[in-house]
């Protein structure tokens, strides 16, 4: 029996109004019977809507106009991507000295656009920042042969292309990679360092083993698949092929109740007003494409199953390391809780993957800020407005300040503006706190039981997929056509259920008749009707219910994995013994990492004493601003001003490096860094030690109230300097 909604049981009281409860059920049949006609009619131009998405030779949801600037079909070795220029708006100023932004799109599954999907988008935010904007798309089928490390070489070639059309903006591209592009980005910034501006990841898996217990179900299912046999079966029924709707297939059984149930519901329900917002998702959403049979196994057995990229094991074809620890560009890290495709252990556990710790970063000349969202799901990362108008739009105002930041690893708070400061500066302040790669446990949840687990499963699909490709991969190529291969994508229960409610399905022909009748007499239904109350309380009940079950699933395939690939003998089967204390390797404690290590110290230790008084107004700034719990934009202005009065001779690529030196230096050894600032200070005359001292005074002035500790590390500085006087004074007598 259908649960009775306590407003319902109210207002059909037949004693009281036996007539209204007739007129209330009439009405609710008709409005049931017209809202299922519209709905079927917005299913049958979904249908259209998604066959002539696919006719398309480009089919792209973008929402800005753009031309092609490269074609990756011309590349020596050629890829399905184009590298196109964002044509802003006729109400858009950009300014061409502004360092560009180049957005590029995952290729997981669905085709490109999400990330200019509409006007609240990472375009649509630079655009009105006034920078210029490329976009890094792809085609639906890839080019015969195309293999992963093609498509990074492709994005590096782009990244370099966009650099030299704005040589005169003096910085390197901000680059944007969302979901699966962010793995990519970060490979190609691994080989190539020097193309890549500030690089934003954005809900991207780097770390796939990582994850919390009960929850983000999604890491287990390589091993309750048996491994990556199955992909290679599908690459194969595919010939040679490997459908996208697959995936999308994955994403969608992740959450059953909005899949089944609630992502409908909510159209039928309100079908008079969802149907273009559900359209316009469901074009981006149904678009699938195609990928190379070659390229979803190298995904699938070295990011998805073996894990290989955060603890930099994987080697392209001519002998190159992938090690993440090359990447010189800051990166900024943005995941939400509320993903369960990336979620933050993922999206984060490649740093204490990498790095032991935080010296660890700072040796390597890394900066890495991460933003943790509350809650938005895994798509609203890319596509909500109200992430787009706050944390994209924060980073992308900051991105300068960002590059300017010295290496370590930094927590981002968005916290409101005071109202007493200038509306110009935006509504919200992007604050950075110091964090340390310890700090990152309570996210990642890394656990050495599961790591045993996981490298399980990795050892044992390497022989399943050996097995499959001895025994049976040759029948089924030698069987499989490419005409038989289309046939299977076109077979696709995804790509039916768009197909069989469209135009050419006869039995949809009255459908269209009917719904414009509907359209120019239609009369909603009243909120207050008794019946309609209690549909929904039903419909509440069915979605409470997919869910409990959605749980239930999910513990259970949890608790059959940990149960199966935590047995001692699979274990030892798979070749992991009692006595591995670590089933990967750590970067961190190879050799030849602390040889670098050693030698990066050694080699700023001479540097202690060299420089004047840049270098001094620099190193004194930061070490009493690292007194502070944190640092936010505001700082950047108090920089900018620092580098003007330092000297326009110095173009802001040498002031970063200035920076970043002189904040070595500090880690390297506080005490005899500040010791030297007397011997900085005093190759200058006592007026420069004068004009310092107010300089530095007045940043911090800026940004009062300063906390007990900043105030005495001011005291020390400035006795410091006060110290180089009289050495600065026996410099100056002689040119008197």
């Amino acid at each position: 029996m259908f649960p009775m909604h306590a407003a319902w049981l109210e207002a059909a009281s037949p004693v009281l109004d036996p007539f209204g409860l007739i007129r209330a059920t009439q009405d609710y049949w008709q409005d049931t019977f017209e809202r299922n006609v519209l709905y079927w009619d917005v299913m049958r131009r979904r249908g259209n809507q998604y066959l002539d998405h696919m006719a398309q030779t480009k089919p792209n949801v973008l929402g800005f106009e753009a031309e092609v600037l490269m074609d990756g079909r011309d590349l020596p070795r050629p890829v399905n991507y184009e590298l196109m220029r964002i044509l802003p708006p006729a109400d858009t100023m950009i300014d061409p000295l502004k360092r560009p932004f180049v957005i590029v799109d995952p290729r997981a599954g669905h085709g490109p656009g999400i990330g200019g999907f509409k006007p609240d988008s990472e375009i649509g935010v630079a655009l009105r920042a006034g920078h210029p904007c490329y976009f890094i798309g792809f085609l639906p089928f890839p080019v015969p042969g195309q293999h992963v490390e093609d498509v990074v070489d492709a994005e590096i070639a782009f990244m370099r292309a966009v650099g030299a059309r704005h040589a005169e903006a003096n910085e390197k591209p901000v680059v944007i990679g969302n979901c699966q592009a962010g793995w990519q980005l970060m490979m190609a910034a691994a080989l190539e360092p020097d193309a890549f501006g500030p690089i934003l990841v954005a809900g991207a898996p780097l770390s796939y083993w990582a994850g919390e217990r009960g929850r983000y179900p999604m890491r287990y299912t390589g091993g309750l698949l048996g491994g990556s046999w199955l992909t290679a079966l599908a690459g194969d029924l595919g010939a040679g092929l490997f459908d996208g709707a697959w995936l999308v297939q994955n994403f969608e059984r992740l959450n059953p109740a909005n899949t089944l149930w609630s992502k409908q519901y909510r159209l039928y329900a309100n079908v008079d007003d969802e149907s273009e917002r559900y359209l316009q998702f469901e074009r981006w959403w149904g678009g699938h494409i195609v990928l190379n049979a070659e390229e979803i196994q190298y995904i699938v057995d070295n990011l998805f199953i073996g894990n290989r990229l955060s603890t930099a094991q994987l080697i392209t074809r001519d002998g190159r390391r992938i090690d993440l620890r090359n990447v010189r560009s800051p990166i900024v890290v943005f995941c939400s809780q509320g993903d369960n495709i990336t979620p933050p252990p993922q999206a984060l556990g490649w740093v204490s993957d990498l790095y032991d710790g935080v010296d660890d970063i700072v040796a390597n000349e890394q900066t890495i800020v991460y933003c943790v969202h509350d809650s938005t799901g895994h798509l609203g990362i890319f596509v909500s407005g109200s992430i787009s108008r706050r944390e994209h739009a924060e980073f992308t105002a900051n991105m300068d300040y960002i590059d300017v930041l010295p290496p370590g690893l930094y927590e981002t708070a968005i916290t409101p503006r005071d109202a007493t400061e200038d509306a110009t500066d935006g509504d919200y302040l992007l604050e950075f706190r110091p964090r340390g790669v310890d700090d990152l446990q309570s996210l990642v949840q890394r656990r050495d039981d599961d790591e045993r687990r996981f490298a399980t499963v990795a050892r044992l699909s390497e022989s399943g997929l050996a097995l499959y490709q001895q025994y049976t991969q040759p029948w089924l190529q030698a069987v499989m056509t490419p005409e038989a291969g289309r046939w299977m994508r076109r077979l696709h229960p995804i790509r039916l259920g768009y197909k069989l409610l469209s135009d050419r399905n006869p039995l949809m022909s009255t459908v269209p008749v009917l719904a414009e009748r509907i359209r120019r007499q239609r009369q909603p239904l009243a909120q207050n009707n008794p019946l309609a109350q209690w549909e929904r309380s039903v419909a509440t009940r069915i979605e409470e219910n997919l869910e409990a079950y959605g749980e239930w699933r999910d513990r259970a395939s949890e608790a059959l994995f940990m149960t199966v690939y935590g047995q001692p003998w699979l274990q030892a089967l798979a070749g992991i013994g009692p006595d591995m204390a670590r089933v990967r390797p750590h970067p961190g404690h190879a050799p030849e990492h602390q040889h670098f290590l050693r030698t990066r110290r050694a080699a700023l230790r001479e540097r202690i004493a060299s420089g004047g008084a840049r270098e001094a107004v620099v190193r004194a700034l930061i070490y009493i601003l690292g007194g502070a719990s944190a640092t936010d934009e505001r700082n950047f202005q108090r920089l900018k001003a620092t580098r003007e009065e330092l000297g326009k001779s110095l173009d802001l690529q040498q002031f970063k490096m200035l920076v970043r030196e002189q904040f070595f230096i500090l880690k390297l050894d506080v005490r005899e860094a500040l010791e030297a600032l007397p011997t900085l200070i005093a190759r200058d005359d006592a007026t420069q030690v004068d004009t310092c001292l107010a300089h530095i005074t007045h940043i911090l002035d800026a940004s009062e109230p300063q906390s007990d500790r900043v105030q005495k590390r001011l005291e020390r500085v400035r006795a410091l300097f006060e110290k180089a006087r009289p050495a600065a004074l026996d410099h100056e007598a002689p040119r008197a």
